[in-house]
């Protein structure tokens, strides 16, 4: 007997790539049991199934950086004194990026890729010991929202967060829309799907000096480089990356910071006119404003 639950949840990450560097992602997953009946005549109850599966996809891999450890230019360094780890990471352009963060901010791939099939093998060994006697396999099957309208990628961190979205490297797969005089405006969807493709979105104010970090990596030329780093609820968080990944911005990087900013540089490409803005935070969620 198979028992089948759709659209069980989004996981909301980001991930390192040898091509286009830090990508934040958000997949919808949905799981296929197989399994006897039980003594209730259901393979698992439904709520059970929702609420169990849900916690662990959420504690292994929503809101973490997602990086390949098999890859050949991927390096962790375990901090001996303390929970931090450290990931040095290379792009095939050369491109490096940093992170110093608590082992939590992370999930560790053993691929020398991040995708959906490795993810998906990742979580159903995770999965698999917590499974009920009666269940004997689990099958997940992830996929992305479809969106037919421009759409970018984005990283980012909120110190302000009680949750897991402090961790400073998180992210996102995200439609944009945005309407200038009451008119769906494409020029400028299209405009801030590139502007913003597979970017890392900081707050200036966590910005540190490149000799202030606390990364034990280096590179070679120092002012092509942003370095971030702020103190959570769940420890320190430092980030180094390409100054020509980022975007940074004065306000925190929420969604409803995020809209704003898009209005406020909407409002400067066409001034004078009303101009609407609904910017999204993943699959369903976001805000809007219009001004």
């Amino acid at each position: 007997m198979q028992l089948f639950v759709n659209d069980l949840t989004v996981m909301d990450f980001s991930y390192l790539c040898p091509k286009r560097g830090m990508v934040g992602e958000s997949w919808i997953v949905d799981v296929v049991l197989d399994g006897d009946l039980n003594e209730e005549s259901m393979v698992q109850d439904f709520g059970k199934v929702k609420k169990n599966l849900k916690r662990l996809i959420d504690d292994y891999v929503d809101h973490k950086l997602l990086v390949p450890a098999e890859h050949a230019n991927a390096i962790v360094i375990h901090d001996e004194d303390g929970d931090q780890v450290e990931v040095q990471f290379s792009c095939e352009d050369t491109r490096q990026i940093m992170l110093y963060c608590p082992s939590d901010a992370y999930a560790f791939i053993y691929s020398d890729e991040v995708n959906m099939a490795s993810v998906g093998e990742y979580l159903r060994e995770v999965i698999a010991t917590h499974l009920p006697d009666n269940v004997d396999d689990i099958k997940l099957h992830l996929r992305t929202e479809v969106i037919t309208t421009p759409y970018y990628h984005y990283t980012h961190g909120l110190k302000k967060h009680d949750g897991n979205c402090q961790r400073i490297a998180h992210g996102h797969r995200s439609r944009i829309d945005i309407f200038v005089e009451g008119e769906p405006c494409k020029a400028s969807q299209s405009y801030w799907a590139q502007r913003w493709a597979d970017i890392y979105i900081a707050t200036q104010e966590d910005a540190i000096a490149y000799d202030a970090r606390k990364i034990t990596g280096s590179v070679d030329n120092a002012s092509d480089y942003l370095c971030f780093a702020y103190e959570a609820n769940q420890g320190y968080f430092e980030i180094m990356l390409p100054q020509a990944d980022c975007e940074v911005i004065q306000t925190d990087s929420t969604v409803e910071c995020l809209a704003q900013f898009l209005l406020s540089e909407q409002q400067r490409r066409y001034p004078g006119k009303e101009n609407k803005v609904i910017a999204y935070e993943g699959v369903g969620k976001g805000a809007m404003v219009t001004g």
